[in-house]
């Protein structure tokens, strides 16, 4: 008889030639326990997506009590539906004055293309800047600002009037010009390793945006909804885009992303032409419902409040001779290590001793922890401890 990871690796399309392949029977909480009753502390939360844990009750039961009222009745824009109307209104709270619309997509990546297409038809330029080692996702706009070109020269040509600058370079700046619609840039670079801006970087990218009439779009995917401790990652560096574009940890386990932006700048969808920027499920009601849920418990709980004791805990416990730094802040932390070659072997053997590590997209010496929100002091202590006893024995 097939095993399911059988029927896995022959039926569902990989990314990979060797994927994990761990088979889930359910996951709760900071755990994934596999079809054997093995369970798996997890350090990595679907890589940044479950801020919440998994199944937290109060998405479950925001996800219950919908499915009983509707589901999918419209596309996207149409109809008023209460979930995502409130979603819309409660993130708007949450943003500077200047973004007053926002608009609902099915993943970050997805957003991403959205915004790319509103700062060039707002500005009336072609040319979009983007970060050398910088990653927004696979489609096709969002892969021609993918910052590595090993990565995508496979799929040429992409978007033309393209172009790339390096992240925190002050010098590169000059760059952008009066033929540049936006310069999109995570507000932490994620798959470099968790790199932070430095000296104030990303206001003067602002700055000289405005001075010669471009947008600035932050990608919000991975550090917005309180993973650094501020609901949103900008927050920490003194600077507000023009549009902002979320994710991942948005849906508490759901597929989910938005950008957000003016009036002004969001009419631009809705005519010359009309439908500029069209989605069949975008704001699907389900998924709004489960995204407020995670919304509402993040802003009204202590879990933003706790999470500089978190990460320097993390800190204390992953205090050993083999990890040379750590990037990043809050819960968006990338122990380095000497070399890819251990932290490889950490990685996987981490997870046979049932923590869940992951690695980052360019910097190949990194550790990727990105746990919970929710996790708690005794779980990074327990799973700290693995990571060490690993290094111990490498």
């Amino acid at each position: 008889m097939r095993s399911l990871q059988d029927d896995f690796l022959k039926y569902q399309a990989k990314t990979t030639p060797h994927p994990l392949g761990i088979v889930v029977k359910k996951a709760k909480g900071s755990y994934i326990t596999d079809t054997v009753g093995k369970k798996y502390l997890d350090f990595i939360a679907g890589v940044s997506a479950c801020s919440l844990g998994h199944c937290h009750p109060k998405v479950v039961s925001a996800i219950r009590k919908q499915t009983k009222k509707y589901m999918h009745v419209m596309v996207y824009g149409e109809f008023a539906q209460e979930p995502a109307v409130d979603l819309s209104k409660e993130l708007i709270e949450l943003l500077p004055e200047n973004h007053e619309s926002i608009y609902l997509t099915n993943s970050g990546t997805e957003a991403i293309e959205g915004a790319l297409k509103l700062a060039k038809r707002s500005t009336g330029r072609s040319e979009l800047i983007g970060a050398y080692n910088s990653y927004h996702g696979s489609t096709h706009g969002a892969l021609s600002l993918l910052g590595s070109e090993h990565q995508k020269i496979g799929y040429r040509p992409l978007l033309p009037n393209t172009r790339f600058i390096r992240f925190n370079d002050e010098e590169d700046l000059e760059l952008i010009s009066t033929k540049t619609a936006a310069v999109i840039i995570e507000t932490i670079q994620g798959g470099a390793g968790f790199i932070l801006p430095e000296n104030d970087y990303l206001l003067k990218v602002k700055k000289r945006c405005e001075a010669v009439g471009a947008l600035l779009i932050l990608d919000e995917i991975q550090p917005g909804f309180g993973r650094t401790g501020r609901f949103f990652g900008f927050e920490n560096f003194n600077v507000i885009p023009d549009i902002i574009v979320m994710g991942k940890g948005m849906g508490g386990g759901l597929p989910v992303g938005a950008f957000s932006a003016s009036h002004e700048l969001m009419r631009n969808f809705e005519e010359k032409p009309k439908l500029g920027h069209i989605t069949t499920f975008g704001g699907n009601p389900v998924i709004a419902a489960a995204s407020l849920a995670t919304l509402r418990v993040i802003r009204d709980s202590k879990l933003m409040r706790d999470i500089p004791e978190k990460e320097a805990l993390f800190r204390a416990e992953l205090n050993h001779s083999k990890i040379k730094s750590i990037n990043g802040m809050g819960l968006m932390l990338a122990p380095i290590l000497e070399n890819s070659d251990l932290a490889n072997q950490v990685i996987l053997k981490c997870i046979d001793r049932g923590l869940l590590l992951f690695w980052l997209l360019w910097e190949k010496k990194a550790l990727r922890i990105s746990p919970p929100l929710s996790i708690s002091k005794k779980e990074i202590k327990k799973g700290c401890a693995i990571i060490r006893s690993v290094l111990d024995e490498i």
